[in-house]
């Protein structure tokens, strides 16, 4: 009986991710192709970020509400809902699009309803799979969507030089109508996860703002989250733009820096996928640590090597995205264990509050900061980079505070079967 459980969960799992996959595929769109948009709508990195943010903060707000709904309504529901409207708003940026108000709009238009392709499917990630091999399962789930910024990171590489952003985008609309389709095939018999009741139902105040182990989570997560999605925002760029230094086209730099992305977030998708692994044999908070750690010290080197030669420049790059991301599902794994499951998508709505929050902030931010630490006019060629990364890693290092008392209090016990 316990064969055909697992290759059932397997096959589950399986679906789940390419659902996931072709969902991702939006996010980093505009992170791709940021330096054609910014010459092209004429924006300075302050005006870039603050794009970036709108994303940031719609994708923030669609957690909170998608979340909080998936609660009442059903998180399988929500999932579905949220991919198809996730083809949607993507295929209407390069129909209407047309400079930074249209543009503002539209890729706010996108993240608030693409934020139900993730909280939900940890909802039901976390209500399929036992504890003892949650942290795997969940450690997948989150490579999916590091396998979706990878394909998007290549497709605008390859593409964009002879389509242009916009026929770009219109080939990565393609991901979320796929997802729409492998989603509603593969939930078809999975019942609603986590739908709250008037039996037993607890209140958000008790059970989670006066919980101090899943307020130090939320808290180390919100660092991380600092630090990785601001990262993830601007590596493209930035490396268009050490490119086009050393005296490239700036199309073409743009689509080399893409895919050179790309194979950052191939090694993302290594990292998450055994990031959850490992932290079931070693412990959340263990993972945790050292993951941070190494991040930090990559943010605080990554941006000054604008002028070191290439193949060092992609060296650190990759130890910096496996790191920056590998405690992403430890996070989550973790999250799901130190919360009641009653108001785990309410808890889990304040907590992606928190962290795309605090990565709409670092994207404003790093842009501001480049704005003040480069010469006037330099757009988008910029050839001070260290300060704005540097910012990132100030991020990482509260995060190993805050995931360092955790690991002190006794209700971390309750993570990875005692393991902490």
């Amino acid at each position: 009986m316990r064969r055909p459980t697992l290759r059932s969960d397997t096959l589950w799992l399986a679906g789940i991710f390419a659902a996931r996959v072709g969902s991702s595929v939006s996010y980093l769109a505009y992170a791709g192709v940021l330096p054609l948009l910014q010459a092209e709508w004429a924006m300075s990195a302050t005006a870039a970020g603050s794009i970036a943010s709108a994303f940031q903060v719609g994708y923030a707000v669609s957690l909170v509400v998608l979340s909080t709904l998936a609660d009442r309504l059903g998180a399988r529901r929500i999932f579905l809902w949220s991919t198809a409207a996730t083809a949607v708003a993507t295929g209407l940026i390069p129909l209407l699009a047309r400079g930074y108000g249209s543009g503002l709009a539209l890729f706010t238009l996108l993240a608030l309803v693409n934020g139900g392709t993730y909280t939900p499917g940890l909802m039901l990630v976390a209500e399929r799979f036992p504890p003892g091999r949650r942290g795997n399962a969940i450690g997948w789930f989150l490579a999916a969507a590091s396998l979706g910024y990878a394909v998007s990171l290549t497709v605008t590489g390859l593409l964009v030089r002879v389509a242009g952003w916009r026929g770009t985008f219109w080939v990565l609309t393609l991901g979320p109508l796929l997802a729409t389709l492998v989603s509603a095939w593969t939930l078809r018999g999975t019942r609603e996860a986590s739908v709250a009741s008037g039996i037993g139902r607890l209140s958000l105040a008790e059970g989670f703002f006066k919980n101090r182990a899943a307020l130090l989570m939320m808290t180390g997560y919100t660092f991380h989250a600092w630090e990785v999605l601001g990262m993830w925002m601007w590596t493209p760029a930035f490396l268009a733009a050490v490119l086009a230094l050393q005296g490239r086209e700036l199309a073409s730099a743009t689509g080399l820096g893409a895919g050179l992305s790309a194979v950052f977030h191939l090694m993302g998708l290594v990292a998450t996928s055994t990031g959850g692994w490992l932290s079931d044999r070693w412990g959340r908070t263990t993972v945790i640590l050292m993951m941070l750690t190494i991040s930090s010290a990559c943010s605080f080197t990554f941006g000054w090597l604008t002028t070191a030669p290439l193949l060092v420049l992609l060296a650190v790059g990759v130890i910096y995205a496996f790191s920056a991301i590998g405690d992403s599902p430890v996070f989550s794994t973790g999250f799901t264990e130190v919360v009641d499951s009653r108001i785990l998508g309410s808890a889990l709505a304040v907590r992606s509050l928190a962290g795309f929050g605090a990565g709409a902030l670092a994207s404003l931010t790093f842009g501001t900061i480049l704005d003040l630490t480069n010469p006037v006019g330099s757009a988008p060629r910029y050839p001070v980079w260290g300060w704005a990364f540097s910012v990132l890693g100030v991020g990482a290092l509260l995060g190993v505070i805050a995931t360092a008392w955790l690991r002190a209090l006794p209700e971390s016990r309750r993570m990875a079967g005692g393991k902490r």
